[in-house]
């Protein structure tokens, strides 16, 4: 019986099988090679066959042409003994004589395929011829049987050379009549061997040749001729993750924008045509005038500095105050008095605007009448304009001429550090002394209506202008 030895068998292949790991190297190397094997194993004859079932013990020289094909020699003995007695014949009936002791020695030629050379577990079939020599112990009693041998198995690698290997084999018996004997049964005999032994490799590579050094061995390289140091696919060919023309091994910047222009290294040029402070490649709106606030994309901003609903560079009175309803052009709809007087007599004439007797230091309580007529003058950014002091007739015609003019800087110098929106450049300060009287300068009330500040437009042609836009804008409503 040959099941209990089988059994084991399979049981055990399988156990390794599951302890094998899928990392662990390959069974078979490449190139030409020498495998060398020594094995124990256990022979099972046919049941027709004269001979005990026994361990064995060889060991198998082998030539590897590659990783799949191996021709293989290979060598065995086992000590048994017959079973119905010594008689001439290995296939002798049931005899009452004792039994002999046989010795045999196992030799054979083999042509081995790997199924599966660069896995841990590769599974490998076999075929060939074979020989026994079986001598009967103390006797010069010698047969030979051979025939055809076919076998596979499968080994597990534990190494970069050397592998755990598991096979069977059967050594057919074959017979022809004449000559003689024949034995009982059928003319070929099926004798099974079972082993385990450990392959070791000796030569050959354990890589695939990698002329390029590229990680992808020669045979699946579709690009044979990498640079050094390239990033390849599985393939052998080059990579450029992203895009920008510059090959992974050599890309500086490897997660540059796609659309980017790069350097030699990968990277980003940094070009801002527009002078926006946003980048070209990122730059939806290229063309943005110089100045021109933009955001993250480089488009302008639409700001309103006065949220009075229109944008600044449309607004043409960019100060309105909070709460003023205003036109399409950003000015207030309802003039002020201040500002119908700016408008009909092109200019703003006060007289609550005091100082120090004899001095040009501004008196607290004119402040406000100051903030006022300043509030007004920042809505006409365009105007151009002439703050001029004026007196009455009393000291001496110099005298007044000097202190006109301190007085009239003292304004212009007050509305300029209280509203730093006025453009300096379109002020001026004149004093004009006692030269220009609106009165007579003979009665009180005449000398209090010659002490004045005045504020003119210089450039009246822009009164003209908005005269004209507000006439339109009143047909309109």
């Amino acid at each position: 019986m040959i099941r209990p030895q089988m059994s084991l068998l399979a049981r055990t292949a399988l156990l390794l099988s599951l302890l094998a790991a899928p990392g662990l190297a390959s069974a078979e190397v490449g190139g030409l090679h020498l495998d060398v094997t020594p094995f124990g194993g256990y022979g099972v004859w046919a049941k027709e066959v004269n001979l005990a079932n026994r361990g064995m013990f060889g060991g198998r020289v082998g030539i590897g042409f590659g990783r799949h094909v191996a021709l293989e020699g290979s060598y065995g003995w086992m000590k048994t003994h017959t079973i119905y007695g010594n008689g001439d014949s290995l296939f002798a009936a049931a005899s009452q004589t004792p039994s002999t002791q046989q010795s045999v020695r196992l030799y054979g030629v083999d042509l081995v395929l790997n199924l599966m050379p660069k896995s841990g577990f590769n599974p490998y079939v076999l075929g060939g011829w074979h020989e026994e020599k079986i001598v009967a112990t103390g006797t010069s009693q010698r047969t030979f049987m051979s025939g055809p041998e076919v076998g596979g198995g499968f080994k597990l690698g534990m190494g970069e050379k050397t592998a755990l290997r598991l096979e069977i084999r059967d050594k057919l018996w074959e017979f022809s009549s004449p000559p003689t004997p024949t034995p009982p049964g059928e003319r070929r005999l099926h004798n099974l061997f079972v082993s385990a032994g450990i392959q070791f490799s000796i030569g050959g590579s354990t890589t695939d040749k990698d002329a390029d050094l590229d990680g992808v061995p020669d045979r699946l390289d579709q690009c044979p001729n990498t640079p050094a140091g390239t990033l390849v696919d599985s393939h052998g060919c080059p990579l450029d993750s992203d895009g920008d023309g510059v090959l992974d091994g050599a890309d500086r910047c490897p997660n540059t924008p796609l659309g980017t222009k790069v350097d030699a290294n990968g990277c980003p040029i940094v070009l801002d045509s527009d002078g926006d402070g946003v980048l070209d490649n990122i730059d939806q709106c290229p063309n943005t005038p110089a100045g021109t606030q933009v955001d993250a994309k480089g488009c302008p901003l639409v700001v309103d500095s006065d949220g009075d609903g229109v944008a600044d560079d449309k607004d043409l009175c960019p100060y309105t105050p909070a709460g003023i309803k205003v036109d399409s052009d950003g000015c207030p709809i309802t003039l002020t008095d201040r500002e119908t007087e700016l408008l009909d007599k092109g200019s703003i004439t006060t007289r609550e605007i005091h100082f120090d007797t004899a001095k040009w230091d501004i008196l607290p309580e004119s402040r406000v009448v100051l903030d006022d007529i300043g509030g007004t003058l920042i809505q006409w950014p365009r105007l151009r304009i002439e703050v001029g002091g004026h007196t009455d007739a009393r000291g001496s015609v110099a005298y007044n001429q000097d202190l006109s003019q301190k007085r009239a800087q003292a304004v212009l110098d007050y509305l300029l550090q209280k509203f730093p929106n006025i453009e300096r450049v379109q002020y001026v300060a004149k004093g004009y002394g006692e030269g220009v009287p609106v009165a007579s300068n003979k009665t009180v009330e005449g000398m209090a209506k010659n002490r004045r500040v005045e504020f003119k437009v210089l450039n009246v042609e822009e009164l003209t202008k908005e005269r004209a836009r507000r006439h339109m804008l009143r047909k309109g409503e």
